[in-house]
């Protein structure tokens, strides 16, 4: 098996992607936030920068294995303590393989607002409206599991999370679904935060398209799936071109 056939490699190059992408895409904050992976084929083993590095640092090989007693399985770095305490109850609670967290400065906006709901007022917006949970009560910087256990509840099935005061996190099968949320989340709190400054009255969807548009059409040209790997594979194309380096 070559290294690109390996699924613990590819998991490796496509968290250091994302976290790359995080800082083309300006939803980084230097060392802090992470973006976290289940290792394929364990339990209780994820992926995740070292703390300290940054993310524009991000490399396959640099990442390290911790689980949730906190021990640094593989690789040489720190782990810090709020990617413990947050994703390794997300992971295990919700089953999601991958969560990313991030305090990106337009839905933190959002949620920065008394009212921080995300209204369903573009095609986009509609994809996601639905799948968003909100943790309305911010309980201050992440020190145990049971904020992670805390915030697995809230969550539920759903694949987004609003953190009031606080920022969001996605989660996702594969990096490339969560990332794409991640972005796609960003774009629309711009947008809404930008019609909202106008002070004008916003056009809102109709419930029943708000339904139509987040349902998937058996006619389309193709799935979420094929759209979500074409997106990253063009992402790390980009990548290639402007911050070489993530896949080694």
């Amino acid at each position: 098996m070559n290294a690109t056939e390996d699924p613990v490699w590819r998991a490796r190059v496509h968290l250091a992607a994302a976290n790359r992408l995080a800082v083309y895409d300006d939803l980084e904050e230097g060392i802090d936030n992470h973006f976290t992976m289940r290792v394929p084929g364990q339990e209780d083993r994820y992926l995740v920068l070292p703390f300290g590095l940054h993310w524009s640092e991000a490399r396959a090989s640099a990442l390290i294995v911790f689980n949730e007693a906190g021990k640094v399985l593989e690789g040489s770095g720190s782990l810090e303590l709020s990617a413990l305490s947050i994703h390794a109850p997300l992971h295990r609670a919700t089953g999601a393989n991958v969560v990313l967290h991030t305090h990106q400065t337009w839905a933190l906006a959002l949620n920065m607002l008394e009212d921080n709901r995300l209204l369903p007022g573009s095609q986009t917006a509609a994809f996601l409206t639905g799948d968003i949970a909100y943790d309305d009560v911010y309980t201050g910087v992440a020190d145990s599991l049971s904020e992670g256990e805390r915030l697995a509840s809230v969550l539920g099935d759903r694949k987004i999370m609003f953190l009031k005061n606080h920022g969001v996190l996605t989660v996702g099968d594969t990096v490339a679904q969560a990332y794409r949320r991640l972005y796609k989340l960003e774009r629309v709190c711009r947008a809404q935060i930008l019609a909202m400054s106008t002070g004008r009255p916003l056009a809102l969807l109709d419930e029943a398209i708000v339904k139509k548009v987040a349902a998937q059409n058996p006619h389309n040209s193709h799935s979420q799936a094929e759209r979500e790997a074409l997106y990253f594979s063009a992402m790390m194309r980009v990548l290639d071109r402007e911050m070489p380096g993530y896949a080694e």
